[in-house]
């Protein structure tokens, strides 16, 4: 039995619709950006995070502040449900060499941005928890989180 191939316009038209699902798939997948300010003041300008299970997030943390890096910092760091917030801060302010972000707390961050000094930028991108929840996220640079650096991922 032998097999007609499509005709080349037929095939060419089979390409392009195959080439445009493709690129529909990618544009699904690109994860939300969310943009948050750490302020001079030692907040975060936005103190609530809305998302689905599984979304993916791109969390873009930009420092404002006049001061230098030394002296006021920030990250966004988000913490697994049932972490113990009260001692991994108070690890995080004794590991400054490692960014702030203690050994022993690792395996309690779920996603995480490196410090941002006035004018920086940072991001981490990462896939909401699929269990539906509060998550708390906080700054670990010494007394932003103890000042109120801190705020929720809702997933639901």
């Amino acid at each position: 039995m032998i097999r007609k191939l499509p005709s080349k316009p037929l095939l060419a038209a089979l390409v392009a619709l195959a080439l445009g699902a493709g690129a529909a798939l990618a544009a699904d997948a690109a994860p939300r950006v969310v943009k948050v300010k750490g302020l001079d003041t030692m907040q975060y300008d936005v103190k609530t995070i809305n998302a689905k299970p599984g979304e993916k997030l791109t969390i873009q943390l930009t420092a404002v502040s006049s001061m230098p890096k030394e002296q006021m910092s920030h990250n966004w760091v988000l913490m697994a449900k049932g972490a113990p917030i009260d001692q991994f801060v108070m690890d995080a302010a004794m590991a400054r060499d490692k960014g702030y972000i203690p050994d022993s707390g690792k395996k309690h961050i779920l996603a995480m941005t490196k410090m941002a000094g006035g004018g920086e930028t940072v991001e981490v991108t990462f896939e909401v928890p699929k269990e539906a929840g509060e998550y708390l996220y906080l700054c670990t640079f010494p007394g932003h989180y103890m000042a109120g650096m801190k705020g929720k991922l809702i997933v639901k």
